[in-house]
């Protein structure tokens, strides 16, 4: 099984980079990209237990842009992890991250919720903040039932606390990766509710491939991606976007992959 999605501690993820690496390789995936949000630095723990298990780690990141006042995200694979951009990209991002929490936090005050960046920070445990930490907290205190709960009520786009990010451009996002040395896919783009006018924009800017595998895409959705991807020639992906059962209890690994064939083009597309 090739899994090119999923998410450690060193973002929003459950599990540490080798733990999560022995659940992968447990659940019968063969080949697993690490693409934590905006940060590479799970990418050395993940590569050594992936060595120990017989796994093939593919060093990869996701960068996270604002298209048409909304975020969308672009998955890099193949990324050189020691690339010094892609390590100010993370540090400018965690200083915005920051900034970003404690506005969601007193956003959710308005409106009688409370809980303290330092309740979040814990949640984290050093990783840089994002919205599923915030979810988390808000489970743990018994304020929403499920992180699913959080966003649907608090977190998620143009909900009480939901801040925008900085803006990066898609093409920006995909220059980036590119300049790291590897390709970019654009990421669930049924949740996303990406259309295909705005997939043939980004194609028009070096996308090479879309997901098209994603626990979140029924069958005629990903017939119909695939048909996209076919036309504008981009490399079709699979990924389960693992978080862990916490953060995504039905994104779990081995339900989702793809052929070796379309791994090898898009490794094929590498910059």
């Amino acid at each position: 099984m090739i899994d090119l999605h999923s998410h450690t501690t060193a973002s929003d993820g459950q599990y540490a980079p080798a733990d999560q690496v022995a659940l992968a390789a447990r659940a019968g995936v063969a080949v697993l990209s690490v693409t934590d949000h905006d940060t590479v630095d799970g990418i050395a723990a993940a590569t050594v237990a992936a060595k120990a298990l017989g796994v093939r780690l593919i060093p990869g990141i996701e960068i996270s842009i604002i298209h048409n006042r909304r975020e969308l995200h672009v998955l890099g694979h193949f990324v050189d992890p020691t690339n010094e951009e892609l390590a100010r990209h993370a540090v400018a991002l965690k200083a915005e991250r920051d900034d970003r929490m404690r506005e969601m936090l007193r956003l959710l005050a308005t409106v009688n919720v409370h809980v303290s960046f330092d309740e979040v920070l814990a949640v984290a445990d050093g990783a840089p903040l994002a919205r599923p930490h915030l979810a988390r907290a808000l489970v743990e205190k018994r304020l929403c039932g499920s992180v699913r709960e959080a966003f649907d009520r608090y977190l998620g786009d143009g909900k009480v606390s939901h801040v925008m990010r900085r803006e990066v451009t898609a093409e920006a996002a995909i220059a980036l990766i590119h300049r790291a040395r590897g390709t970019a896919t654009l990421a669930h783009p049924g949740p996303s509710k990406v259309n295909r006018l705005e997939v043939e924009t980004f194609a028009k800017v070096g996308l090479d491939g879309l997901e098209i595998g994603h626990l979140d895409h029924p069958p005629s959705q990903q017939e119909k991606f695939r048909t996209w991807a076919r036309d504008l020639k981009l490399v079709g992906t699979a990924g389960s976007d693992f978080h862990g059962e916490k953060i995504a209890p039905d994104r779990q690994f081995g339900r989702v992959t793809m052929s070796a064939d379309e791994l090898a083009a898009l490794e094929a597309r590498r910059h």
